[in-house]
């Protein structure tokens, strides 16, 4: 039973193909170990674990593109990886990874917990054991796992990344850079995609604290490695409204969406024209957004915290905001889920239950000025005026996307603390 974490089996895979054309490197990371699975099935058909090799490649292209057709290219892969190996433990392992990256969390939990109990030195699977608690909100198990990644296997890179985004979401900020800068140092330069993604966290978790500066350098690099990298573009354009640039911000957005027609992108940048005063394209993409954001709320990968602010904040149908957050709670009590549904029954006036649900957020840790933000105003509503000034207080301070409006709320706050 082979039990190489997923990491170095995109490695391995890459470095082959280097070797065998020139051209290989005007391809990216998974398009070279697309390439080289390929080759290996064309030498032999029933090899299931080129099936294996290329599927993981596949899903790897999903997330360098945010094109989700390639989850399905890759399922036929893994079908027929088993049509060749039933139940093969490298496919059944890829299959997890699929189903986190189609946001099938709780079933990629079971399944993680399953393969677990046959595999359990297996590194990664601690890695998918920790995305799927993190996902769902099961924060102590997702913190248990990710520490199991880094005591079987001391200073893994895929161990690393995950825990410093716990790091992020228990509050420390510094910390999290911290590890992703480790990450980012011990990633080849050959792994470009990796390189631009954990660039792409730094510069989150700078524009987070407020770093602006920081953020954009960190993003214009992750750019400069990867060329029109969606994660950058989105951040970049964060960093663009903080510094009221606003039609640059359109810009990137417009770019990010161009590549990759999801909802959420289409949400994002209909804020974005809205801040710009293109206020008839901004409607009419919030409108698209709507239609499309329906249309995949059936399913888990969806964009259910976009349509509830849109809802709550845009279109003002706090009944609809509601039934799409009960929707999304049903199923996971992540913070960022849990502040979408505080924050839809707030705009219902149900601020008691509403305040609950933001401060259990708050209690993981996260230092994030739009939950603060968010956070304040409901404390405001349920009449717990020092709470408010706290969380109005602490969001400011971040100086990061949503702290100005707390610095509003204050300001308003004062006027009237004065008359």
């Amino acid at each position: 039973m082979k039990k190489t974490a997923l990491l170095f089996i995109f490695l391995y895979s890459f470095a082959t193909l280097a070797q065998v054309s020139q051209n290989s490197v005007k391809l990216s990371p998974a398009e070279q170990g697309m390439a080289a699975a390929r080759r290996l099935i064309e030498k032999n058909p029933k090899n299931f674990e080129a099936y294996n090799a290329l599927a993981l490649a596949l899903s790897r292209r999903a997330r360098e593109t945010s094109d989700v057709a390639f989850y399905a290219q890759a399922q036929d892969a893994l079908g027929k990886s088993f049509e060749i190996s039933p139940e093969n433990f490298d496919g059944e392992r890829t299959a997890v990874w699929l189903l986190l990256g189609r946001h099938e969390f709780p079933a990629a939990l079971e399944k993680a917990k399953e393969l677990n109990k046959k595999a359990p030195d297996d590194v990664m699977l601690y890695g998918f054991l920790t995305d799927a608690n993190v996902e769902i909100g099961n924060y102590d198990d997702a913190e248990k796992a990710a520490q199991w990644m880094l005591d079987l296997r001391p200073g893994n890179l895929p161990g690393t990344t995950r825990a410093a985004y716990l790091r992020e979401l228990f509050g420390d900020i510094d910390g999290s850079v911290e590890l992703m800068n480790m990450a980012y140092q011990s990633t080849p330069p050959s792994e470009a995609e990796d390189r631009a993604w954990i660039l792409s966290q730094i510069g989150h978790l700078q524009l987070t604290s407020g770093k602006n500066s920081d953020a954009e350098t960190s993003l214009q690099q992750a750019l400069a490695i990867f060329p029109g990298y969606h994660y950058a573009l989105q951040n970049l354009a964060k960093v663009r409204i903080e510094q009221k640039r606003y039609q640059d911000a359109v810009n990137l957005l417009q770019q990010r969406y161009d590549a990759a027609k999801h909802a959420e992108n289409l949400y994002d940048l209909a804020e974005a024209l809205e801040l710009v005063g293109r206020v008839d394209e901004a409607q009419k993409a919030f409108a698209e957004f709507e239609t499309k954001s329906l249309a995949e709320s059936i399913l888990k990968d969806n964009s259910d915290r976009e349509l509830i602010f849109y809802y709550a904040d845009h279109s003002r149908q706090p009944a609809k905001a509601l039934e799409i957050a009960n929707q999304e709670f049903a199923w996971r009590h992540d913070v960022f889920t849990l502040d979408a549904y505080a924050w839809a029954l707030h705009v219902n006036g149900r601020d008691a239950e509403a305040l609950k649900n933001i401060q259990t957020a708050l209690a993981v840790g996260i230092r994030d000025a739009k939950i603060l933000r968010h956070a304040g105003e409901i404390a405001l509503a349920a009449g717990n005026r020092a709470a408010a000034e706290r969380y109005l207080n602490e969001s400011s301070q971040l100086n990061a996307p949503g702290s100005k409006r707390a610095r509003e709320l204050l300001a308003t706050l004062f006027r009237i603390s004065q008359n």
